[in-house]
């Protein structure tokens, strides 16, 4: 099997990196099946990104803290591991963003497009759903976007709905909402197409970021899922990314 590895600066993503290369060998990064991630949660990330276009599979090892999107850390017979290894395939969001100067930006986002006020005041958003708006104006420090993969993420932080990893579906969640005060968010199909204007960009500020790709001083955003991209992730045989999602339901 093929390998390649590739690891976060962390001195144990270093030294696992350095002693999983002497034992399995390093393939050149373009003829690897397989795509060998050693770190955390923002090394799988980043990774994921990388493979867009190769479409490689990707087995994450834990040598950072989280460590959600992550196998367990083990040097022994890595091959069969990954031979045995469970399939999942996410999709990206795809965001676009327009700023004050008046040039449009995209990015890709695994886990969730944020927009987040960028200055002291909240932000006045009003947010569109396929078209027509739902709401008039939402005063929050900000909103999330989120995927099945990333809805345990920053949005579980800020109180949004866990999402079965294989659902069709999208997770929009407030940041610290003001007004309205009791809505706390929806539940979307995942072929919605997501608009958010920022109302007084000026006095206001937002930015907007996909997964660790920012753009400051936003004037709109917005969000659709690119099925016409996917990751590849391996995990352990019992352990799969749908189990782990399932799990997190259940934790207090």
């Amino acid at each position: 099997m093929k390998l390649h590895f590739v690891s976060s600066k962390a001195p144990e993503a270093l030294k696992a990196a350095q002693q999983l290369k002497h034992a399995y060998g390093q393939s050149p990064r373009e003829e690897a099946e397989v795509i060998v991630a050693l770190g955390g949660d923002g090394l799988m990330l980043e990774t994921i990104h990388s493979v867009v276009e190769s479409g490689q599979a990707i087995f994450g090892m834990n040598r950072g803290s989280v460590g959600f999107l992550m196998n367990d850390y083990s040097a022994d017979d890595l091959p069969g591991r990954i031979t045995k290894a469970t399939e999942t395939v996410i999709h990206p969001l795809s965001m676009t963003v327009t700023g004050r100067d008046g040039q449009e930006h995209t990015a890709l986002a695994y886990n969730e497009v944020s927009m987040l006020r960028q200055q002291h005041q909240a932000a006045k958003l009003k947010i569109h759903i396929d078209g027509k708006v739902r709401l008039d104006e939402l005063i929050c420090d900000g909103v999330i976007v989120a995927t099945p993969a990333g809805s345990t993420a920053y949005n579980l932080s800020a109180h949004g709905p866990i999402l079965p990893i294989n659902s069709p579906l999208l997770a929009l969640t407030p940041i610290s909402p003001f007004r309205p005060r009791r809505w706390r968010g929806a539940i979307l199909s995942h072929e919605a197409r997501v608009t958010i204007e920022i109302m007084d960009p000026e006095k206001r500020p937002v930015s907007a970021v996909a997964d660790q790709t920012e753009f400051r001083d936003v004037v709109r955003v917005e969000v659709a899922e690119d099925a016409s991209k996917s990751a590849r992730l391996l995990f352990d045989d019992g352990h799969s990314l749908a189990e782990r999602v399932l799990n997190e339901q259940f934790r207090f």
